[in-house]
């Protein structure tokens, strides 16, 4: 599964990370799979999906630099084929105010 930088990502409800000294632990209760997530930006980055409009605004304000952003897509696109992140069925606006799909457009 590929993620783009403009599309809006959340984290599946059913995922739970725990923070760590090398960034966290995420365990996905559904399918009961554990993953690593081995850079705290990373972390901040899977955060802020949810209250971010799309992936590039995940990493701007989480400071990820341009160069690390390819192997941070990567990272998110695993996490996607494992169903720890999903696609988000709802926008989020510049005040971080949530609207439908059908309400953003």
């Amino acid at each position: 599964m590929s993620v783009d930088l403009d599309q809006a990502w959340e984290l599946n409800d059913q995922v739970a990370l725990r923070p760590e000294p090398f960034g966290a632990l995420a365990y996905h209760y559904g399918n009961r799979r554990l993953t690593f997530l081995r850079a705290h930006e990373l972390v901040e980055v899977v955060e802020r999906l949810a209250e971010t409009t799309d992936v590039a605004d995940a990493f701007d304000r989480a400071g990820v630099a341009e160069t690390r952003r390819p192997a941070f897509l990567k990272a998110l696109a695993a996490l996607a084929a494992g169903d720890f992140i999903r696609p988000r069925t709802t926008a989020t606006d510049s005040r971080g105010a949530s609207t439908t799909d059908t309400e953003a457009a």
